[in-house]
């Protein structure tokens, strides 16, 4: 394995920046979050803990792939939803130019705080 194809992107949010967004209509968690993520995400009482680890797990996306030298990638790009065991996975909405990039996704919240920590592998 050669470690210049692996990339690491880490983020932390505060979740009370999302507690704002009690409309799953708002144009900016329209904008930045698939359908799937909405849903999800607006089904829990909690659903400003879910917004921002998934906004953190995007981020971290953007950085991985920033620090392994390919950019054009933003938040939009990118859709976290849980397997069927229900651990969340990261995927690109759209592949762009035909990067052959996988992810292994970590996500953690609190009360206060949402964090993920993403691998990128790019073969």
């Amino acid at each position: 394995m050669k470690f210049e194809n692996i990339s690491i992107g880490v983020d932390l949010e505060e979740v009370q920046r999302f507690e704002k967004f009690t409309d799953k209509n708002d144009p900016f968690v329209k904008k930045i979050f698939t359908k799937a993520e909405i849903e999800y995400s607006y089904k829990d009482k909690n659903f400003a803990a879910h917004l921002a680890a998934r906004y953190c797990a995007k981020e971290a996306c953007v950085k991985a792939l920033h620090s392994l030298g390919i950019s054009g990638y933003f938040c939009r790009d990118f859709e976290v939803l849980n397997n069927e065991k229900g651990v969340p996975e990261v995927f690109i909405v759209k592949e762009k130019r035909g990067d052959n990039i996988s992810f292994k996704l970590s996500l953690s919240h609190t009360k206060n705080y949402a964090t993920a920590t993403v691998l990128a592998f790019v073969n």
